[in-house]
């Protein structure tokens, strides 16, 4: 009965760290949320697979995120501008980054 016991606890203690990992895997960043808020509106994923893309490195991927946020008026902090093209670089782009 004991083991039993130990066993159904351990069990439902390994789901919680299972549901717990699983729920953190799904949070969506900082740079996700402010991209998807405010600029997935005109851009959907065709614009970053094109082959006229404006970012050829992740400066000047961070450029053209300063520049956007910009044009938008959105009035993004810098930390902001790294947090979405963070968010693009690892969903799209894939350019070497200086960290």
């Amino acid at each position: 009965m004991l083991l039993r016991s130990v066993f159904i606890v351990l069990l439902a203690w390994f789901g919680c760290v299972i549901a717990a990992n699983a729920q953190s895997l799904h949070d969506p960043t900082r740079g996700e949320l402010l991209y998807s808020t405010h600029c997935i509106a005109c851009h959907d994923t065709q614009v970053h697979w094109r082959d006229r893309k404006q970012a050829a490195d992740w400066k000047g991927l961070r450029r053209e995120v300063r520049r956007w946020q910009k044009l938008g008026k959105l009035r993004w902090s810098d930390e902001d501008v790294a947090s979405v093209a963070r968010y693009l670089n690892t969903r799209y782009y894939h350019y070497p980054t200086p960290d």
